[in-house]
């Protein structure tokens, strides 16, 4: 049995509240890590290109201020 078989099978023996919990913890963990990759990212200059696009597209008139 591979490591993830084992997590899925320890997890979908949890108990509702105990999922529930797990839920919210994996949920939030995500998240965090999406986070700190969009940061990576950004300091990297990996997202130039998308903000000079979303610039132009605004200077064309193509978008709207939020």
């Amino acid at each position: 049995m591979t490591e993830i078989e084992e997590l899925e099978a320890k997890v979908s023996e949890l108990p509702n509240e105990k999922f529930a919990l797990f839920r919210d913890w994996f949920y939030q963990f995500e998240n965090e890590m999406w986070d700190k990759q969009i940061a990576r990212d950004f300091r990297a200059g990996k997202l130039n290109h998308l903000i000079e696009k979303a610039r132009r597209e605004f200077a064309q008139g193509n978008a709207t201020a939020l």
